[in-house]
């Protein structure tokens, strides 16, 4: 699948392999392909990005990012379901906290491994891809294809991040980028087109 992938795209999968790696993190996952994808310039993402105003907000998608770390990964939509159960994930956190030490439901370089299949000889096999940083890069072909795009280039990585339920799409959605905002922004309906 990574023939099919533009220059862009691939530095972005690279560029989150080593966010992956700076934050200690056993595995690539779809938050490392969002601040990957905030790190290009020049790319149609990162046009779509700044006109939408994401531009010089990074670190407020990097506390959102961490805070959703400290949850244990859990998004917002899945601590008001628990808390439609009952379920008090503030409290828990706190009580873990407080016995094991600040981010001690952080999920971040607990797991270890060499990656393996496809993405593995592209990545040198540092760092596994989750099964949902793997399933964001089907969803990218998905988009390509439904745009008629032979190529799949960092705008439909990042389309892919807001298609899918999860704490990146979260945090783009937040920070006014939306699925159907990137659309118009990178597909026209009268605003700026990313060309």
């Amino acid at each position: 699948m990574f023939e099919r992938f533009t220059k862009d795209a691939r530095a972005a999968v690279l560029g989150a392999v080593g966010h992956a790696e700076r934050l200690g993190a056993g595995t690539v996952e779809e938050q490392h392909l969002l601040l990957a994808l905030l790190d290009r310039e020049g790319s149609r993402a990162s046009f779509a990005l700044a006109s939408l105003g994401l531009a010089g907000r990074r670190e407020s998608v990097e506390r959102a990012l961490a805070e959703a770390r400290r949850r244990g990964g859990l998004s917002r939509a899945d601590t008001d379901a628990l808390s439609g159960l009952g379920i008090d994930v503030s409290e828990i956190v706190s009580r873990v906290e407080d016995a094991h030490g600040e981010g001690a439901l952080e999920a971040e370089g607990k797991s270890g491994g060499r990656g393996k299949g496809w993405l593995s000889g592209f990545v040198g096999g540092h760092r596994p891809f989750t099964r949902g940083a793997k399933d964001l890069l089907t969803e990218s072909l998905r988009i390509a294809l439904a745009q008629r795009d032979r190529r799949i280039g960092d705008q439909h990585l990042l389309l892919a991040l807001t298609a899918r339920p999860g704490v990146p799409a979260e945090v783009l959605a937040d920070h006014g980028v939306t699925y159907a905002s990137l659309r118009r922004v990178l597909y026209g309906g009268g605003e700026a087109k990313a060309g």
